[in-house]
């Protein structure tokens, strides 16, 4: 090929490179256009996000944030873990049948695990017919038209305590949680959520106030994992749990875990520093540092950082915020 030759095939190479960019930049495809525009909006499934998703989003953009690139590509990076969509599996494997004084009901064994993969820490919790019931209800004030065709076990007024009954609702109920997990706003409604950790959660917190640390803690890291899981695309929610099994720690003299369970929550916050948890946690946190030799310059540099900011209002300890939850 002689040398014009050459340089008119190089520039119709790069007409046509130019072409190709000016199109794909001006007229995006049917499917580019249903991407997120960032990675950082943690749309990463073709799920429209809810309001609450796009709250915090907006809130992780602020301008005002002082972490370094460092922190904010470690921060990033956990955020689109944390968006991963996590499928869950439900099994009723067994029942028991309870009489307590003048009544007696049947408990649902419920075990909650994640699909994919050998799932080494898999949710247990308990329910009985009235609490299948009272979520039914309060599903159907929010979610009439998406549950027009969900199904109910309906009470009998004999026969309750029959194998054969409470095999078939042991059925029932296993397909009712699967149906209503696929659901995506009911999946992630607080009332679903609150049906599968609130009662565990207000035992732990009742154990918490009684001074039973060690109850509390144990409840504390049965549940955390589940409601990690249920609260997936907004992991600030699990901040208060997370923050009670560093109270736990503490006062049960294990710093070093106590801290661990710290940095996590702290994590979470990173964006989040009007969250009323947030200077609590920093404070315990400056404690637990000092005491376990490690850094808390930064910690302090971070509050005092705060303190400048904000108008001086009283802000309870972290122990303070931990036994006002879930208080009747």
């Amino acid at each position: 090929m002689d040398r014009d030759s050459h340089c008119a095939a190089e520039r119709e190479l790069l007409e046509a490179v130019s072409r190709i960019t000016t199109f794909s930049t001006t007229s995006p495809s049917d499917e580019e256009q249903n991407q997120p525009k960032a990675e950082i909006s943690c749309q990463v499934t073709k799920e429209n996000p809810e309001k609450d998703d796009l709250q915090d989003s907006s809130a992780s953009l602020s301008p005002n944030s002082s972490m370094t690139t460092k922190e904010l590509q470690e921060y990033w990076r956990n955020e689109k873990r944390q968006c991963r969509q996590v499928k869950l599996l439900f099994e009723i494997p067994s029942t028991r049948i309870v009489e307590h004084h003048l009544s007696k009901y049947v408990m649902y064994k419920i075990i909650i695990l994640q699909t994919g993969s050998f799932d080494s820490n898999k949710s247990v919790i308990e329910r009985r017919y009235s609490d299948f019931e009272k979520l039914h209800r309060n599903l159907l004030e929010e979610f009439n038209e998406e549950m027009e065709d969900v199904t109910f076990p309906k009470k009998t007024l004999t026969g309750n305590f029959t194998e054969e009954i409470i095999n078939e609702r042991k059925l029932a109920f296993k397909d009712y949680l699967r149906l209503l997990y696929s659901m995506k706003y009911i999946r992630r409604s607080k009332k679903f959520i609150d049906f599968l950790t609130r009662p565990e959660l207000q035992e732990a917190y009742g154990c918490l106030r009684g001074g039973q640390y060690t109850k509390a803690l144990e409840i504390l890291l049965e549940v955390i994992g589940l409601q990690e899981r249920l609260t997936r695309g907004n992991p600030v929610s699990v901040v208060p749990t997370l923050c009670a099994i560093v109270v736990c720690h503490k006062d049960l003299e294990n710093p070093a875990s106590a801290f661990e369970y710290g940095e996590k929550a702290l994590s979470h916050l990173r964006m989040h520093s009007s969250h009323r948890y947030y200077i609590p946690l920093l404070e315990t946190m400056i404690t637990l540092a000092y005491e376990l030799g490690k850094d808390f310059l930064s910690l302090q540099e971070k509050l005092e950082e705060w303190k400048a900011k904000k108008d001086p209002i009283r802000v309870f300890t972290l122990k303070e915020l931990a036994v006002r939850e879930y208080v009747q």
